[in-house]
């Protein structure tokens, strides 16, 4: 990628360091959740089921679900009201009731090799994948130190949330190399064009 240039609108991205909160950056630079293909390429991704998995139920209501689980989370991470107001309390009661599901059932198998590989007991269900990151959710909400290190990027117009965990919690972008460069390429610029005026 070149210096300055935002990710592709194909790049999915799993560097916010929680599920639920890479989930909210598939916003942004602009909307990546439109297919079945690339929901299932996120999913492989994100680390919700073991790569190879087939994603054989997927059908066209899945990016929807999605895309709503996504705007409950906004609300309840990324605006961050108190609780009470109709909103807020609408978005939770649906995350709680999405994480009522079970999630995808994990099981060790052989590998190839020998070695035990994580697989699914069977092919994933749109609800416990939902149910999977709905939980991620009400973990992050209900941990104190986690929702203590939530940040929001500091580049221009960039929404991402991200889990500081960084030595000394001064991250400052939700990714040195996209916002972080902008950052640096955008004050290089005004140096030198006040170097240029001087």
């Amino acid at each position: 990628m070149a210096l300055g240039t935002g990710t592709a609108p194909h790049e999915l991205r799993f560097d916010t360091g929680r599920i639920c909160l890479d989930l909210l950056a598939t916003t942004h630079p602009e909307e990546r959740l439109g297919s079945v293909a690339v929901l299932s390429a996120w999913i492989t991704g994100s680390g919700l089921v073991p790569p190879g998995t087939p994603l054989t139920r997927a059908d066209d209501a899945w990016p929807a679900a999605f895309r709503e689980l996504r705007g409950h989370l906004a609300r309840l991470v990324r605006d961050r009201p108190a609780p009470g107001g109709a909103a807020y309390d609408l978005a939770l009661a649906r995350v709680n009731e999405t994480a009522r599901a079970a999630p995808p059932a994990p099981c060790a198998v052989p590998g190839d090799d020998g070695t035990l590989v994580r697989r699914l007991a069977e092919p994933p269900g749109c609800p416990a994948l939902l149910a999977a990151i709905a939980r991620d959710a009400v973990d992050l909400l209900t941990d104190p130190l986690a929702r203590a290190c939530l940040r929001q990027c500091e580049g221009d117009t960039c929404p991402i949330v991200y889990l500081d965990t960084s030595r000394g919690r001064r991250r400052r972008w939700c990714s040195s190399e996209v916002c972080g460069n902008r950052e640096r390429v955008a004050r290089h610029r005004r140096r030198a064009a006040a170097l240029t005026h001087a």
